[in-house]
Order: C-alpha cells, then structure tokens, then sequence
C-alpha cells in the first residue's frame, strides 16, 4: 500500500513540475512576442488562412488551446469580436496544440548511443542551467524572458521524467500478472470506453497537454512488457482528450452574454463533431487494420496519431464555419425583446497580459476619440450656444467618466500580474493618461455652462474680443487634435509639439485678460463680461494643460522616467533649439492681431 502511494505521489509530482513549466514558458512566450499576435488578431480572423496560422501561433505561445477560448470568450463578451470571426482562430488553436506532444515524445528516443543526446533528461538539465543564469545574470527583458522559456522546458521536462518513473511498477506488474493486465487493456479497445476515458481524465485536469503526456509515458513504460499500449487503445483516448479540453471553455461560459456563450458552444461543438466523425470512420477501419492497430505504439506514434487527427477534423470541419455558427446561434437563442450586454473589458483577459493591455490601448484610443469630439464641441458652443448639442456633449461626458473609471479599476488590476518591463510601462501610460482625457470632459461641462450663461444673459464680446478668442479657440481646437491624434498613432514627433504650443496658448490667454482689463479702464467692457471671459479663459487654459499632460506622459515612457517637471523644465531650457523653434512657429501662426 506504502509504495502504491508513493508511486501516485511522484505521478502528481510529475504533472505538477509539468503545468508549472508549461505555464512558464507560456508566460516567457507570451512575453517574447511583445504583443505582434495581439494586435493582428483582429484585422487577420477576415482571412481563413490567417485565422487558422493565428490560432495556431497563439496556441503555441501561450501554450493551451483552453487558453486561447477563455480569451475569444472574454473578447467576444467585451463586443471586440465577433462571433464569425472567432470560428476559424479555435479551429487553428487545435493544431497548434499539437506541438507540445512532439515535444514530449523527445522522452520516448532509445538512450543508448549518439542519438541519446535528443533525449530530453540529457539537455533539459544543461537548459535549465542556461535559462536561469540568463534570467539572474542579463540585463535585457529579451533574454530574461529566453531564459524562462528554458527553465520552463526543463521543469516541463523533469515532470515528464517523473512521471514516466511513476509509470514503472505499471509495467512491472503487467510483465508479472499478463493474464490479468491483457483482459484490462482489451476492455480499453472498446473506442466508445477510450473516447470516455481520454474525455473524463483530460476535463478533470483540464489540459490536454498533461493528458497526452501522461499516455505518452505510459506507452514508454508498457513498450518493453508482453502487453504494450496499443494504436487501438491509444487512439480513441487520443479522440476523447479533445472532448475533454472543452470543459475550460465551458466553465468560462458561465455569467457571459449569449454571442460568448456561443463562442464556447463552437469549441465544444467543433471538437465533438470531429470526434463522432473520425470515431465512425476508425470503427470500420478497426476491423480492416486489426492487425496494425493491435501493434504496441509508443510517444512519437502518440504525438503523430495526435496530430492527425487535430489536422484532419480542422480541414474537415473547415468549410463549414457558417454553419457552427448558425448551430450555435440555434443552441442559445436570443429571447426577444432583450438586448445584449457587453462586458467593457472582460476580467478572463487578465489570464493573458499581452492580450489585456492591447484591448485596453484600444479602449484608451476610444476615450481619447470620445474626449477629443466632447471638448471641440464645447469649445464651438461658446458664443452660440443650442441646448441639443449640449446634451450631446453631456451624454459622451457620461460615457467619458464610464471609461475612466473601468478603464483605471482594470489597468490597476493589470498593474499587479507579472509584466514585462515594456507593457509595465504601457501600463503606467494609460493610467496616466486616462485621468487627463477624463479631466478634458469635464472642462467641456465648465464651457457648456459658459456658453449657456453666456446665452441667457445675452452677453456679447466687443468685436476685438471675439477676433482674439476666434484665435485662442483655433489654437485649442489645434492642440486637441495634435494631442489626440499623437496618442492614437503613438507619434513622438507629433507629441513634441504639444508643450511649445501649450507655452504659446499660456500667452494667448494671458494677452487676452490683459486687453480685458484695458477695454475695462475705458468701459467698453463690464466686470459681469470679465467673469464670463474669465472662467471661459481658464478652462481653456485647463485644457492645453492636460494636453501637455498627455504628451509628455508619452514621451517620458520612452525615456523611462516620470519626472514631469524636470522634463519641462529641461525642455524649456535656453538650449534647447528645437523648442524654442517651434515655440517661435506657432507664436507667429496664432499672433494676436
């Protein structure tokens, strides 16, 4: 009893040291691909061909087609995809599941002679040295993340190793008892029991990977003895892990709206359809080929049995995406009258950093948009004021607030996983900017006020005063769009001309309350227009000012450092040439008359 237990412990151990390498190198895989998957996902699912290559490439960086389904649910629950263009990503996952169990099978090579120098427990070691004296020792993220990778594919390995010593008194028991090992594996040549059993262990660990490998090191173990494991064992237990893998999905479906619980329902659907296929196609030819299905198969035959049929029931399946979606659309029916909800960023994404912090750029790109229409038209509503457009402006205020605040409960949960140091610093910039996009809304409320005081009391500007503010709201309405538009593109160049501008409205508005005072002396103007003109002015001081925000916010995650004013202050410094420049340039452009 002793040693059956010690022999289910090294079993445990071994899948444990396996998910936590595979979970390692998927973290350095993602982190190495520096997001290039990410931002294609969307514009390549139009295109069959590259839905499936980025199913597969993303299957492979992350490790677990699972994996890859809880992210299309969450993006479809969030409405950044949608629903028909997540078809062909799942069926491309399916194939690059596949590459783990070539992988493994390097356990399987014969360990005598030059050719056990593939064997994994004779490199995996050297590796797993090399990998963690690149993660202490080098300065470069790059590296570090190359060297998780490695120790990730050792720890992987030594689990692989583990387990197949667990597997041992397998062996030697049906070595010594045939008799009763042989009725044993026969009951498994039942296809419908192997489907069954691949299924249930695979959805109980809840990774194919693990399950393959598991029946990888078992076929090692079984070669040498009198009753190997068999191609008519393995192959429908090979059918029923794909079945079993769904279940992640499944349980990812829960509290989603209907098109995300669709998304689950097509990986499950996909998977099952595929097996029945295959399983009605081996049924017959089981009977045709006995004589080679009862052969013993080992980890390779296992890795190209795997892949095959993942391969085959992908091309199979792959004319008829329509279809899997109308099947799903007839699964979950939408109730009438009801409408669908979105999640604004579904929290599955924080499974995978990379993936989170590109939707959420796209949500940022969003609220700047949303913020740069909200604060133009407030500025043109000052001095002709209607109270729809008001509304409007107040209604896009609202979704503005919205924004920042799930934006910032998000990225400050993003800010806590484990982070590289460019998408640290990604991260830093939206939180920083998200707060100066909301703060351009508000003021766009300040002026809406303004503009309806102005209004009501029918209040007007001397017609020096209006050609001076026409000249100050060109120069806001251009500092906007400058900033705003350097944001969407990431455009440094663009982003270094915010703060000489911002300087020259600074002056704009300090000559304008100036003339104020002067018209005063004489009476052209009243103290009532000077409290209108002043608290217009302000605000759109206010406004330049979170503009320059944003644009030095951008420029300081290049240069590493968030000293906001000693940037300004060694920008404006008297040797800087190219600000004092452009400061002459616009100076010039938006001159006072």
């Amino acid at each position: 009893m002793t040693g059956i237990l010690i022999q289910l412990f090294m079993l445990l151990g071994g899948l444990a040291f396996f998910l936590f390498g595979m979970n390692v190198m998927s973290s350095g895989l993602e982190k190495l691909s520096g997001g290039k998957l990410q931002t294609t996902l969307n514009s390549a699912t139009n295109n069959t061909a590259k839905s499936l290559a980025l199913g597969a490439g993303i299957t492979i960086a992350i490790q677990s087609s699972s994996a890859l389904t809880v992210m299309l649910v969450g993006l479809v629950n969030s409405g950044i995809m949608n629903l028909e263009s997540t078809v062909g990503v799942i069926m491309g996952s399916n194939i690059g599941t596949t590459l783990t169990a070539w992988l493994t099978s390097l356990t399987g090579i014969d360990s005598s002679g030059p050719i056990a120098l593939l064997k994994p427990s004779s490199f995996a070691p050297l590796l797993a040295f090399i990998g963690i004296a690149l993660t202490m020792m080098a300065k470069s993220n790059k590296k570090k993340d190359i060297g998780n990778i490695l120790v990730g594919f050792g720890v992987l390995m030594f689990g692989m190793e583990l387990m197949g010593d667990a597997m041992a008194p397998i062996a030697t028991f049906a070595e010594e008892n045939p008799e009763t090992f042989k009725p044993i594996l026969g009951f498994f040549t039942n296809p419908i029991i192997g489907v069954l059993v691949g299924a249930i262990f695979t959805g109980v660990i809840q990774s194919s990977a693990a399950s393959v490998a598991i029946l990888q090191n078992l076929t090692i173990a079984m070669r040498s003895t009198t009753t190997p494991i068999t191609y008519g064992v393995a192959i429908p237990i090979i059918m029923g892990q794909n079945i079993g893998t769904c279940v992640t999905s499944l349980i990812s479906s829960i509290g989603v709206n209907k098109n995300a619980k669709r998304v689950a329902c097509i990986h499950i659907m996909f998977n099952m359809i595929g097996t029945i296929i295959v399983l009605i196609l081996y049924i017959p030819a089981y009977l045709i080929f006995k004589e080679f299905l009862s052969s013993g198969i080992d980890a390779f035959g296992i890795a190209v049995c795997h892949s095959i049929f993942n391969v085959f029931t992908t091309f199979l399946l792959l004319p008829f995406q329509k279809i899997l979606v109308k099947l799903a659309n007839i699964i979950i029916k939408d109730k009438k009258g009801v409408e669908e909800h979105y999640t604004f960023i579904d929290e599955r994404l924080l499974n995978t950093p990379a993936f989170a912090i590109q939707e959420c750029t796209h949500r940022c790109i969003e609220m700047a948009s949303k913020a740069e229409t909200c604060i133009l038209a407030a500025i043109n509503l000052c001095g002709n004021f209607d109270e729809r457009r008001a509304k409007d402006i107040i209604k896009i205020e609202d979704d503005i607030d919205m924004y920042e605040d799930k934006l910032g409960t998000f990225l400050v949960k993003l800010s806590k996983s484990e982070l590289s140091d460019k998408d640290s610093a990604e991260v830093s910039k939206m939180l920083h900017s998200i707060g100066d996009f909301e703060r351009l809304g508000d003021h766009a409320v300040n002026l809406i006020k303004v503009a309806e005081e102005m209004h009501d009391k029918n209040i007007t500007f001397t017609a020096d005063a209006n050609a001076d503010l026409a000249i100050a709201r060109k120069a806001l309405t251009d500092i906007v769009n400058m900033t705003v538009d350097a944001y969407i593109k990431g455009d440094l160049n663009i982003a270094n001309n915010v703060e000489p501008l911002e300087q020259v409205i600074d002056g704009i508005i300090a000559s304008i309350k100036s003339r104020h005072i002067s018209r005063l002396r004489v009476g052209e103007c009243t103290i009532e227009h000077g409290f209108v003109l002043n608290d217009m002015l302000t605000n759109f001081e206010r406004v330049s000012d979170h503009c320059s925000n944003i644009a030095v916010t951008m420029i300081e995650v290049v240069q590493d450092s968030y000293d906001t004013h000693e940037y300004l202050h060694a920008l404006k410094s008297i040797d800087n040439e190219k600000f004092k420049e452009k400061f002459k340039e616009f100076a010039m452009q938006y001159k006072l008359s």
